[in-house]
């Protein structure tokens, strides 16, 4: 039986990973600082599955709570998915700075930790997966986060070409903005966040497309036809035009 670990596994899109992975038959390593919403997802996906679910909250950016997801990692897992994250508002003048390295130390530095832990069982066995969560705004200028995404990606790029020979594939699956909880946690209640309406997409088909994307090998997943032509677009126009175009929505 597959074992998969997802962070961020509490609600949305981790949570969307933990229900297709579980449908697929895997058993599961929910992690996230919320504790008792794991428990409700693991109560869920349990029950509509009979899978396996073992439950580790942890603060990513604890670094006691980070070491013990790394041990189990280091166990051994088939697929790992590094969903957690939050945004920042884009006014990076007037975000703290320790905010911004929380910021950064979330998605670029736990994420690294958690691959380094997880790749040298997975390359001993001669099988495994890893699906990094990014964005389109990896793709294009938008403050921190965008970079720290950019970053994700440049790294799955690399890692799929070293390692998918040895058997393990690394994937970053960029989404643009997807109906979940991440904009409510920014303070933006449904409708205000600034999004053209044909723009959102559903949680259950990035999932989805990101997931079928990785079974096929893909460095990078951008699981929408719109997001696919704008970020084609992006990379033939000025940075001035890119930046105004990005900043539109949050």
């Amino acid at each position: 039986m597959a074992v998969a670990l997802i962070t961020g596994a509490s609600s949305g899109l981790g949570a969307e990973f933990a229900r297709q992975l579980a449908a697929r038959g895997a058993d599961l390593v929910l992690v996230a600082r919320d504790g008792a919403a794991l428990e409700r997802v693991a109560d869920d996906v349990r029950a509509r599955w009979g899978v396996e679910v073992e439950v580790l909250g942890a603060d990513l950016l604890d670094g006691e709570a980070l070491a013990v997801v790394e041990r189990r990692l280091a166990e051994g897992v088939d697929v790992l998915v590094n969903n957690a994250g939050f945004g920042l508002d884009l006014a990076f003048e007037e975000n703290s700075v320790d905010l911004e390295v929380r910021h950064l130390r979330l998605h670029v530095e736990a994420a690294m930790r958690l691959m380094h832990a997880s790749l040298p069982a997975m390359l001993e066995r001669g099988s495994g997966r890893i699906v990094n969560v990014a964005s389109v705004a990896g793709f294009v200028p938008r403050g921190t986060y965008g970079a720290v995404k950019g970053w994700l990606i440049s790294f799955s790029r690399w890692a799929n070409v070293v390692y998918a020979p040895r058997g393990v594939s690394v994937t970053a699956v960029c989404p643009g903005f997807v109906h979940t909880n991440f904009h409510e946690r920014l303070g933006l209640p449904p409708g205000r966040e600034g999004v053209p309406a044909g723009m959102w997409l559903d949680a259950e088909h990035v999932v989805r497309e990101g997931l079928r994307d990785a079974a096929r090998g893909r460095s990078v997943s951008v699981p929408s036809w719109r997001y696919r032509v704008l970020v084609a677009a992006s990379r033939l126009l000025p940075d001035a035009v890119v930046v105004r175009a990005a900043s539109r929505g949050r």
